[in-house]
């Protein structure tokens, strides 16, 4: 028998009874045993249309002898007999069942995808998961249910974008700040990555030419803006936009550079990794499958929430991240 999370919602009709409906239909297949529910929760919708009522938001431990495929199609079963109607993305639903985890199994077939893509920075996911299984992994991330929403409650509202030069970093931050703002003015600020500044200004004079030595600079001139002592850290309800990623030098390192200088690089990296804003959300963009962003996307792993953007159109790209921000409030 395997154990499957699995995540509930609906804010179309009587919520709480389509909910409990969806229970009692799976715990009737006889391969199914539901093992615990959380409490219902009422969560503000996450993108989509607006207008949308609000969502009541659930979890549930299942043991099962079906592999991963019979049980999502169980649960698209279930949402259809429940009166699911699919009219867009993120719109609203009389149901919405999906498949967080399955044991620890990592699939990423063109129909199914474990773990659940979103559920590392959805609140609505990871507090109703944290009552009935805390302590399940996500295999991705090999941080635990009750780490990840750990995160949510105690990280600095800071994302970071990541990824190869050209790609649009700075661009899509800006756009975010923009819209952030135009929803609730003051309530998002950019964090621009200070080498772009000294590169348009022609460079420093003491620039290092070496490129070891170029990216040990680069950590340190990236460490200012993110020193955890500044005061615009303490600005509540502000987040911080960044369109760069302190640790993306390591990245950098590793396919430019020779085995003793990225140890040295990386050592670099340790002593000022402590003294630096981690991101909330690391954005990776990587819509060529770009060696330098998979070096970023492997690095980044067990570091926290990742959100890969595989499309390189600027307003899906702002759309997805916008929702994430405010998956995570």
């Amino acid at each position: 028998m395997a154990t499957a999370l699995i995540g509930l919602g609906s804010n179309v009709g009587d919520r709480q009874q389509t909910l409990d409906r969806a229970l009692e239909l799976l715990a009737r297949d006889p391969a199914v045993r539901i093992v615990a529910r959380s409490r219902w929760h009422e969560t503000a919708p996450v993108g989509g249309p607006p207008g949308q009522g609000p969502f009541l938001n659930g979890a549930a431990l299942l043991e099962t002898s079906l592999e991963p495929g019979p049980i999502a199609s169980l649960l698209l079963e279930t949402e259809a007999r429940l009166g699911r109607e699919r009219r867009g993305r993120w719109g609203p639903r009389t149901l919405d069942l999906d498949l967080l985890l399955y044991g620890e199994r990592i699939i990423e077939a063109p129909c199914l995808v474990v773990p659940h893509a979103r559920m590392a920075w959805r609140r609505f996911v990871l507090e109703p998961s944290a009552e009935i299984s805390p302590s399940m992994v996500h295999p991705i991330l090999g941080w635990t249910i009750a780490r990840l929403l750990d995160h949510l409650n105690t990280a600095l509202p800071f994302v970071a974008i990541a990824g190869p030069p050209g790609v649009g970093k700075g661009t899509l931050a800006r756009r975010l700040v923009d819209q952030m703002n135009q929803r609730r003015p003051g309530s998002a600020r950019l964090v621009a990555d200070p080498i772009h500044s000294l590169r348009a200004g022609g460079g420093r004079a003491d620039w290092p030419s070496d490129a070891f030595q170029r990216e040990v600079q680069f950590l340190k001139e990236r460490a200012r803006p993110l020193g955890a002592d500044l005061p615009d850290w303490g600005v509540c309800g502000v987040w911080a936009i960044g369109d760069f990623w302190f640790d993306q030098s390591l990245a950098y390192a590793g396919l430019s550079l020779g085995a003793d200088d990225v140890a040295a690089v990386r050592r670099v990296c340790g002593e000022l990794l402590p003294l630096v804003v981690p991101p909330k959300l690391l954005v990776v963009c990587n819509p060529r499958n770009d060696p330098l962003a998979q070096a970023i996307a492997s690095l980044a792993r067990g570091r926290g929430p990742v959100l890969s953007l595989s499309s390189a159109a600027l307003d899906p790209a702002a759309e997805e991240v916008l929702a994430a921000v405010d998956a995570m409030d």
